[in-house]
C-alpha cells in the first residue's frame, strides 16, 4: 500500500509519460491533465521507501529521469507540458536537518556537505520546481520544512497552484513558501503559507513576469509576505493580490526593485496586515508597505492599494529609528520606521485603507507615510485613516 507522498510521485510520473500525447488545450489559460496511461513508473521500484525517515530524492530523481524527454536537475521538472502534482499528501522535505545551529531568533543553516561539492545555498536543495513547463497545476497537496525554497516556478506559462498548505519552520532562512521567477499567466489561490522567509515572492533574473494573480491566501512569515524581487532585472507587469490576510508578518508587501527593472500596474486589494518586528537578523522593520528601488533605473508607476487595514507594533525592545534597505542600497539607515516607505514611483494611488500602530514605546515608530515629494508623483489618497491602538503588554 503507497503512502500519501508515493501517490502524488506516481500521479507526476504518469503525467510526464503522456505529454507527447497530449493535445493542445483550445484556451491557453486553461490546465488540463492527460488521462492516466497503461503503463506507469512507480519510484518504489527505484528504491523508494517512503516512510518519512529514510531520503528519497535519488529514487525520486532516478524516476523522473527515466521517462522520455524530461530532462531534469535537483528533482526539478523541466520542459514538460501538462504537468501537476496533487492527491492530498505531504511532500516533507525535513528542512530541520540541515540546520547547523538552532537559534530562536534565526537558525544556522549548513554551508557545506560532508564531501565538499556544494558551497553555502547549493547544499540546500529546493523542495519541488519546474523549469520551463507549461500548463502547470499543483493543488490539494501540502509541502512542509523545505531546506531552501519550497515550490519554484521558473520561466513556466500557464501556471495554477491552488488549495496548497506550505509549512516551514519559522525560525530558518532562505525556505521561501513560493518563488514565482521570469513566469508568465500564474494564479495563486486558496492557498495557506507559514513560514520563516519569504512568503509569495516574484522575480525577474532573465526575462519579464507577467500576469500574476494571487486571491484568497492566508500568511504568516519571519520576513516579507509578499516582496517583488530582489532580483529584478526585467519588467514586472500586470499584478492583482486580492484578499489576502497577513498576519504577524515582520514585514508586510514589499517591492525591492534592486536591478533596474521596470514595475506597473501592480494592485493590492482587500488585505488585512499585521505586522510585528521580530529580530534585526531579519530584513525589514514591521512596515506593512514598503517599496525601494535604491535610485538604480527602473520605472515603478501605477501602484494601488485599495480597501487595507493595516496594523503594526514592535513587541520587542531593539533599538528604533532604523530603516533597512537590504538587500544592497544602503543597508541600515538612521531614520524614523513608517507605516507605508515610497520611492521613485510615478502614479501611487491609496483608497478606502485604514492604519494603526501600537502606542507601545511608539517613539520612532509613529510614522504613517514616509516619502520623498521629488521621487514620487501623481500621488492620489482617498479615505486614508491613521491612528494609534493600544497595544497589551
Amino acid at each position: 500500500m503507497t503512502t500519501p507522498l508515493l501517490q502524488i510521485i506516481i500521479l507526476l510520473i504518469l503525467s510526464l509519460l503522456l505529454q507527447s500525447l497530449a493535445s493542445k488545450s483550445a484556451t491557453p489559460t486553461r490546465i488540463q491533465l492527460p488521462h492516466p496511461p497503461r503503463t506507469a513508473l512507480s519510484v518504489t521500484d527505484f528504491g523508494a521507501i517512503g516512510d518519512g525517515i529514510h531520503y528519497d530524492t535519488e529514487a525520486i530523481q532516478s524516476t523522473i529521469n527515466s521517462c522520455p524527454t524530461s530532462p531534469t536537475n535537483q528533482n526539478m521538472l523541466q520542459n514538460v507540458r501538462d504537468v501537476g502534482i496533487t492527491g492530498g499528501g505531504v511532500v516533507d522535505g525535513q528542512g530541520l536537518k540541515f540546520v547547523k545551529r538552532f537559534d530562536e531568533r534565526k537558525n544556522v543553516m549548513v554551508s557545506w556537505n560532508s564531501t565538499g561539492a556544494c558551497l553555502g545555498d547549493e547544499c540546500r536543495p529546493r523542495l519541488v520546481g519546474f523549469i520551463g513547463c507549461t500548463n502547470v497545476k499543483v493543488w490539494n497537496v501540502m509541502l512542509s520544512e523545505p531546506a531552501y525554497w519550497c515550490l519554484h516556478i521558473v520561466q513556466c506559462r500557464n501556471t495554477y497552484i491552488y488549495d496548497v498548505s506550505i509549512y516551514g519552520d519559522f525560525n530558518s532562512p532562505n525556505n521561501d513558501g513560493i518563488d514565482i521567477e521570469d513566469s508568465n499567466n500564474t494564479l495563486i489561490t486558496r492557498c495557506h503559507i507559514n513560514t520563516g522567509d519569504d512568503a509569495i515572492c516574484p522575480k525577474t533574473y532573465t526575462g519579464p513576469l507577467y500576469n500574476l494573480t494571487v486571491t484568497d491566501c492566508w500568511i504568516r512569515t519571519k520576513s516579507s509576505a509578499i516582496k517583488l524581487g530582489s532580483a529584478s532585472w526585467f519588467e514586472f507587469k500586470g499584478l492583482v493580490f486580492d484578499n489576502i490576510s497577513i498576519v504577524d508578518s515582520h514585514r508586510g508587501l514589499g517591492l525591492q526593485i534592486r536591478d533596474g527593472g521596470n514595475v506597473s500596474d501592480v494592485t493590492f486589494s482587500n488585505i488585512n496586515i499585521s505586522t510585528r518586528y521580530y529580530d534585526p537578523s531579519w530584513w525589514g522593520r514591521a512596515e506593512p508597505i514598503y517599496v525601494t528601488t535604491c535610485s538604480k533605473g527602473g520605472l515603478l508607476s501605477n501602484l494601488r492599494f485599495i480597501n487595507m487595514n493595516l496594523t503594526y507594533s514592535r513587541w520587542t525592545d531593539y533599538t528604533g529609528g532604523l530603516v533597512d534597505y537590504r538587500p544592497g542600497c544602503q543597508g541600515l539607515v538612521n531614520h524614523s520606521a513608517a507605516g507605508i516607505i515610497m520611492e521613485h514611483i510615478e502614479g501611487f494611488e491609496i483608497e478606502n485603507v485604514n492604519m494603526r500602530w501600537s502606542d507601545y514605546q511608539n517613539e520612532l515608530w509613529d510614522n504613517p507615510l514616509d516619502f520623498r515629494p521629488s521621487t514620487v508623483n501623481n500621488i492620489s489618497l482617498r479615505n486614508f485613516h491613521s491612528a494609534l491602538y493600544k497595544q497589551m503588554k
